[in-house]
């Protein structure tokens, strides 16, 4: 009897199919769904601290340009407007002691992690490059090297790496998920590494604003860059500083060189943050009460839900800056995961980050006033 004809192979298509599965991991999130029910089913309702996605207002003074701007008929510019530029390039001198920075050393971006996604495509990067990023890691970095088909490579410390096909090195401080900040030493010696070598930096800043037992120091400081931008590029958003993920408001700044180019490659991709958002992204900048407000819900939130993991056994590392605490209770982190959604509790399992992560679990702390102090309830009951 003839063997039964193989299963013809499935066609090229959209994300799901064997060209797309063959240069990209698994969306990580569709894991935690079955724990997601476990944790729903909870009689109090679900804790979910998976995600660090905003959950308190937009502050009011941004809803205000964003409507007051509302009536944008015509396109906006891929560089922004020169109000923005000047928000931006002000900003950066106020808050990272950025000095000589110009509108060539400012460009918009429709949120960070289309940033991350895209830079090495955007950059020319492609076989045979490599595109290096910190051992415990947002799984973007990752993405975006494979969708140019550059190779990824994760590092511990980026000085030993080889330089010969180098050419994007990620830097990550506050680091997503462990919270550990980088020193001024640290991030001066990997700069002029870097430069030596004529490899690109570009330094993943999103959550500087937001040190509690560190305090955050950007590439573009220049006790870090030295006076000059070359060779370094520092990625922002106000995703988390002024609650604005739902507006996918964030910018680039540094090297004037590289910047431009990128500003002709998003020219011809129409990739335009859009008029209202440029609005509300320079009264975002322009305001720091509402940075100054959102900082003390966050503490407050950290501080009650790092003592009741604590006191639920659970051991704090790093987690000295950023929306998250890097946690473990020295098991596989899908076991504690499972644990706590037992209480109602959702949490991310650490190797979404890495295998390096295995024995952790990051938890935010974006969920509402109301529901940390749920968690708290149930983690000390």
């Amino acid at each position: 009897m003839s063997a039964a004809p193989s299963a013809p192979s499935a066609p090229p298509g959209p994300s799901g199919s064997p060209r797309v599965s063959a240069r990209l991991p698994v969306f990580p999130w569709d894991k935690l769904e079955p724990y997601k029910a476990t944790a729903a089913a909870h009689a109090d309702g679900i804790v979910d601290l998976s995600v660090g996605t905003p959950v308190d207002p937009v502050p009011e003074v941004i809803q205000q340009a964003l409507t007051g701007a509302a009536d944008s008929p015509g396109y906006p510019t891929v560089w922004g407007t020169p109000a923005l530029r000047d928000a931006l390039t002000g900003w950066a001198e106020r808050r990272l002691g950025a000095v000589g920075l110009t509108h060539a050393g400012v460009l918009p971006v429709v949120g960070s992690k289309e940033l991350v996604a895209w830079l090495p495509t955007q950059l020319g990067l492609g076989p045979g490059d490599v595109v290096a990023y910190p051992r415990f890691a947002y799984p973007t970095y990752e993405v975006g090297a494979r969708l140019c088909g550059a190779t990824p490579v994760a590092y511990d410390d980026p000085t030993q790496l080889d330089p010969a096909t180098l050419k994007l090195l990620w830097l990550n401080s506050p680091s997503n998920p462990t919270g550990r900040v980088l020193a001024k030493d640290e991030l001066v010696r990997i700069v002029a590494w870097a430069r030596e070598h004529g490899v690109l930096v570009v330094s993943d800043e999103c959550y500087l604003e937001l040190g509690w037992e560190a305090d955050p120091v950007s590439v573009l400081h220049p006790d870090v860059s030295g006076g000059t931008y070359e060779g370094v590029v520092a990625v922002h958003s106000l995703s988390k500083r002024s609650n604005l993920a739902g507006y996918r408001a964030a910018f680039i700044a540094g090297d004037a060189d590289v910047l431009g180019e990128l500003l002709q490659i998003r020219k011809h991709g129409g990739m335009m943050v859009p008029a209202p958002v440029q609005a509300a992204t320079i009264a975002a900048l322009g305001d720091d009460a509402h940075v100054a407000e959102q900082r003390q819900r966050y503490a407050a939130r950290r501080t009650a839900l790092r003592a009741a993991l604590e006191g639920h056994g659970f051991r704090i590392e790093h987690s000295e800056a950023g929306l998250y605490l890097w946690a473990t209770r020295d098991e596989p982190c899908w076991d504690t995961v499972a644990h706590l959604a037992e209480l109602g509790v959702l949490v991310a399992p650490g190797d979404f980050y890495g295998p390096a992560g295995e024995r952790f679990v990051r938890v935010a702390i974006t969920a509402t006033d109301e529901r940390v102090a749920a968690a708290v309830q149930r983690l000390t009951a």
